[in-house]
């Protein structure tokens, strides 16, 4: 007996009902995210090449996971981020061991230590365990009432070893302000919110280049310039970063004036790095310098903001396929052992654009977790 032919019917010309094409398996995902992540834990300065010597005998150790500096917050903030979604106890436990250990021992405050309290925040959160409470009161405190300014009250970037008087860096955003804001929202203190959101158009006045739409890496009150002017990559991208997640964290509503300006800024910051990602999908370590090396933890920091803000609404969808250029290339650079190649290492303020150009490359915490941050996001697309 004939059968009848089964009809097929033609979706592959239309956007909405196709099947959507991946670039890797959610498996290929998972599988990446392990290898970075026992990559990240394992990393250490094996030569003493990256430490950070102190004239009063401390000894930082910038580069390994056993050591407390921004390095470190940013890499707890890609772990937890993964842990969000899958629930893997895993990961939640490579977390509490590092505050375990760094709570035992302590630090100095300043803009960088300041960044794993944004990860603190949201542990004390989902377990509720007041013992975490004390540091979240203390480091917002201090960010709040002791924290060095600036002319006109910007947040002094000062560090473990540098005071870096009158200086604005992008980087405070990211490490001081936004995990400021979460333990404003957790804690009911409205004020930290209203300093936080202080502290972005501030720092907006002064880094923002106003022809690109990038922004400068520092500025200092002391003779009222922006240094090399460097339109720094990884700087940039912690901007494309946060922004997103401050809105989030915020919850504003569309009409919020803060919420539209901070659009209007991330608009033109990603509108300009369309046009100057390389065909590889990275960016360069100076944006608008095509002879400076291509970088990786400043691609996975821009893939990981495009995506989000794509998903939440923040930006138009067709900066989509700039971000998956970026997660093609995050991909393609990540090593058989775990390691994000291309990784340039802790970078201060440049007189010069040599400076930055200089360099080295090296494995770090930040890098490993920026690749986490963007592979978790694209993750995403999967639900």
């Amino acid at each position: 007996m004939a059968t009848t032919p089964q009809k097929t019917w033609p979706v592959k010309h239309s956007a909405l009902l196709r099947a959507p094409e991946r670039l890797i398996s959610r498996d290929g995902i998972d599988e990446l995210v392990h290898r970075l992540t026992d990559n990240l834990v394992n990393i250490t300065d094996e030569t003493g090449e990256f430490l950070l010597r102190l004239d009063d005998g401390r000894v930082i150790d910038t580069k390994g996971w056993a050591g407390w500096e921004w390095t470190h917050g940013i890499g707890l903030y890609g772990i937890w981020q993964y842990y969000e979604q899958t629930g893997e106890p895993a990961m939640s436990a490579i977390v509490d061991s590092w505050f375990a250990a760094r709570l035992a021992e302590g630090t100095t405050k300043n803009v960088n230590t300041m960044s794993p309290m944004l990860t603190l925040a949201y542990r004390y959160e989902e377990t509720g365990d007041r013992t975490l409470l004390p540091w979240l009161d203390a480091w917002a405190e201090w960010a709040m009432r002791s924290m060095p300014r600036t002319p006109h009250g910007g947040m002094q970037h000062i560090t473990l070893a540098e005071e870096n008087h009158h200086q604005l860096w992008d980087d405070t955003l990211m490490m001081t302000v936004l995990p400021l804001a979460k333990i404003g929202v957790l804690l009911n203190r409205p004020e930290y919110v209203e300093e936080a959101k202080f502290q972005f158009l501030t720092h907006v006045a002064y880094l923002m280049d106003r022809e690109t739409g990038l922004w400068f890496h520092g500025w200092s009150f002391d003779g009222e310039q922006n240094f090399a002017r460097a339109r720094w990559a990884r700087g940039n991208s912690w901007l494309t970063m946060v922004i997103p997640d401050f809105i989030e964290l915020l919850d504003l509503r569309e009409s919020d004036p803060v919420r539209r300006f901070l659009l209007e800024v991330l608009d033109a910051q990603v509108a300009a790095l369309a046009a100057l990602q390389d065909d590889s999908g990275l960016w360069h370590t100076l944006l608008d310098d095509p002879s400076s090396y291509l970088e990786a933890s400043a691609t996975a920091g821009f893939a990981y903001g495009i995506l989000k803000a794509v998903r939440k609404g923040y930006l138009d969808a067709g900066y989509a396929p700039v971000a998956e250029k970026a997660i093609q290339a995050i991909i393609a650079n990540v090593s058989d052992d775990g390691e994000l190649l291309q990784v340039s290492f802790g970078t201060g303020m440049g007189s010069t654009l040599d400076f930055y150009r200089e360099i080295p490359c090296t494995s770090m915490p930040y890098g490993q977790a920026m690749a986490i941050l963007c592979l978790a996001e694209y993750r995403r697309t999967y639900y």
